[in-house]
């Protein structure tokens, strides 16, 4: 008998036909003899309707009543898949995120996991229910509800799988794998058997929806199966592993980030500790930072120029001019009509000409970079908004044509 963790996003549970689907994929696995932990997120596109509903109150709420309001999607879904099983004979229990024993930190709407007491999952098992715990959800030591931030539900199921040592994590959705490029965008996508997690991970950050970034750490860090499948279709999906057998494959994918933004601080003086003032500010406030650029000083100054979230534009934007004194500078800008194209490949350490290739392909399509970043395993680029897709398009035919 195994143990196996299987989460559904919202779109896999969005409705009653849907939700059965998933009660008999559930109650198939349990059938089958293994103990089921469900990790469920909220139907649809209710996370947005409750975002919506609070911009009706205010535009200025607080993070904690933020997480009050968005914690109660999940909750309504694992409630209904309980339902659902115990309709189809399956016994089953919902808890929520606090009573499935995750403690997180302070950090309203992006909370991390600091302990999880797998105590009362753990008795739920043994008296051979299937559990179904409200994904994303979290309490910390004030016993306020707090949320992992978007796609928190991979991270919760990660964290169960880790815990409770889970045989096989399965990862939902309404796609059956992890593709070469967005499927929905990029038609000749191709389904990938395997993916390393350092892949993944890389993937993850630059803007795949497959998986939450968090949740590939999560699973490389405690060595967990991890599987990505569709929940419409039965048929396999990707392995995320430490290591792939799929040989000869240059790059895995190509991805597109359009919620990202660029800040410009203009003439900043060109001596020590000025990089260090501006991003100890973003670190002080959780604003990750991804492709940094800084010119050659010149007369004595520099512009630095670095992304972060969209989410966080306005907040970086505000706390870089209040504390300007700080680090000076002649000027802040924020541009939020550009987009991060990203190719990624374990492939490219050992094959010169990757970049060339892509940069190639962009002259030729008459797409101009603006900042460029590169890893082992990765190259990003910043370019215009509108011109995203048809960059993703033609990077991805010249590499899988």
């Amino acid at each position: 008998m195994a143990l196996i963790v299987q989460k559904f996003g919202g779109s896999s549970v969005r409705d009653r036909e849907r939700l059965f689907n998933v009660a008999r994929i559930v109650a198939g696995t349990h059938a089958d003899g293994n103990d089921v932990v469900v990790v469920v997120s909220a139907q649809g596109d209710t996370t947005d309707e409750l975002i919506a509903k609070a911009d009706e109150i205010t535009h200025d709420a607080s993070k904690r009543e933020m997480d009050m309001l968005m914690s109660a999607g999940e909750q309504i879904s694992v409630a209904l898949l309980s339902m659902a099983l115990q309709e189809l004979g399956c016994s089953a229990i919902s808890l929520t995120g606090w009573q499935a024993g995750f403690l997180t930190d302070r950090a309203y709407t992006k909370a991390r996991i600091k302990n999880l007491d797998t105590e009362r999952i753990e008795s739920e098992l043994s008296r051979n229910r299937v559990v179904v715990v409200a994904g994303f959800q979290g309490i910390n030591r004030y016993d306020d509800i707090t949320t992992l931030g978007r796609g928190g539900s991979d991270t919760s199921a990660v964290a169960i799988a880790a815990a409770l040592h889970a045989d096989l994590c399965q990862i939902y959705t309404d796609v059956d794998g992890v593709y070469t490029a967005d499927p929905r965008m990029v038609p000749s996508a191709r389904k990938l058997p395997a993916i390393t997690f350092d892949e993944m991970l890389e993937l993850a950050s630059l803007g795949a929806q497959v998986l939450n970034n968090r949740s590939v750490e999560l699973a490389k860090k405690y060595s967990v199966n991890l599987e990505v499948r569709s929940s419409l279709t039965n048929v396999p999906g990707t392995i995320v592993k430490e290591v792939t057998d799929v040989e000869g494959m240059l790059i895995k994918g190509v991805t597109k980030d359009d919620k990202v933004a660029v800040l410009s601080i203009m003439e900043v003086p060109d001596q020590p500790g000025v990089s260090f003032k501006v991003f100890s500010l973003m670190a002080q406030n959780k604003i990750n930072i991804g492709i940094i650029l800084q010119s050659v000083g010149r007369d004595g100054s520099k512009d630095l120029l670095f992304t972060v979230p969209l989410e966080d534009a306005a907040l970086a934007e505000r706390i870089l001019r209040e504390n300007q004194a700080r680090f000076g500078g002649k000027g802040i800008a924020v541009e939020t009509d550009v987009a991060k194209v990203s190719i990624v490949g374990a492939g490219m350490q050992s094959h010169p000409g990757v970049a060339s290739r892509m940069f190639e392909t962009l002259y030729e399509n008459n797409i101009n970079i603006q900042m460029i970043a590169t890893s082992e395993i990765k190259i990003s680029v910043i370019i215009k908004k509108a011109d995203a897709d048809r960059a993703v398009a033609a990077v991805h035919a010249a590499f899988f044509s």
